[in-house]
């Protein structure tokens, strides 16, 4: 599969903004099945200075300062990329999830790709024991580590409610888990908290999904949206095996990934600071188009 993705997210603001410093991880990555073709970002106003950088996790991450005042802010990210990736069946053989947590815990590497980087809690993901215990119900004793993760992915779309209006990013994971409504954001933190509590290697991963139109109805310019899953590692041999959690699904070519990292804040598509007063407004279209 081959897409073309835009992703253009606008900030309107009540009064002028004399300054603003942003990180933008808006690059599609190359690799987990996936390779860049092309990518260009264009702002306005124009930056008075741009540098890029990988980041730990190897997300190409661009800082940039604005120093002009304005009450308009527009990020125009294009990209085009190569998708080819096959997902394992649903009850496909894999180790025992205590095998893959011991295995993981014994790991050598502390670079980007080792799984106990994975393991511990992190700033939106807290390891909660009700959480825990969530999870732990998808996984007795010597299950595979395959098919448990695919029953706490089914019984997450089962029993929570997808509800923009439930959540806002700063919303408590026990708030969400205990509400049971969310949105992707908030479903793949439960899930990655439920796999922590239980010592086994959760990341989260942002990217997009492509949808696909009713039939008979027209695909509507921007409707696409940006998207959050989660990656588990399922031993040496599977490796790293991602889960949507939001709709039920094994990953495969519907989802293209921009960044992975420990939960939402390492990979937040942009953020930053400003220098101003009042209210914003923030609108984000995206449109995941098939190419061939």
């Amino acid at each position: 599969m081959i897409y073309d993705i835009r992703h253009v997210t606008t900030y309107a603001y009540e009064s002028a903004v004399s300054f603003a410093r942003c990180s933008l991880r808006l690059e599609p990555k190359s690799g987990d099945g996936q390779q860049l073709i092309s990518h260009s970002v264009e702002i306005r106003p124009r930056p008075a200075d741009r540098t890029t950088r990988r980041d730990f996790f190897g997300t190409h991450t661009e800082s940039i300062v604005i120093e002009a005042p304005h009450r308009h802010l527009r990020i125009d990210s294009k990209s085009r990329v190569s998708v080819s990736r096959l997902a394992p069946g649903r009850t496909a053989p894999s180790p025992a999830w205590e095998e893959v947590r011991d295995i993981a815990f014994e790991a050598t590497s502390l670079g980007p790709a080792s799984p106990i980087g994975y393991v511990f809690a992190s700033a939106l993901v807290p390891v909660q024991q009700p959480v825990t215990a969530y999870a732990a119900a998808s996984f007795p004793s010597d299950m595979g580590v395959l098919v448990g993760a695919v029953d706490l992915m089914h019984r997450i779309r089962s029993e929570f409610k997808y509800d923009p209006k439930a959540t806002v990013i700063s919303t408590p994971l026990q708030d969400v888990f205990e509400n049971r409504h969310g949105v992707c954001q908030d479903f793949a933190h439960v899930m990655i908290a439920g796999l922590r509590g239980l010592g086994l290697p959760a990341a989260y991963v942002s990217g997009y999904l492509r949808t696909i139109p009713p039939p008979g109805k027209p695909r509507l310019q921007g409707a696409d949206a940006t998207h959050a899953w989660v990656s588990l590692w399922c031993g040496p041999k599977l490796g790293w095996i991602g889960f949507d959690p939001t709709n039920d699904l094994l990953v495969e070519n519907d989802h293209i990934i921009l960044g992975v990292g420990r939960d939402f804040s390492d990979v937040s598509p942009v953020d930053g600071i400003i220098v101003g007063s009042r209210k914003q407004k923030l609108n984000v279209a995206v449109d995941v188009i098939l190419v061939e």
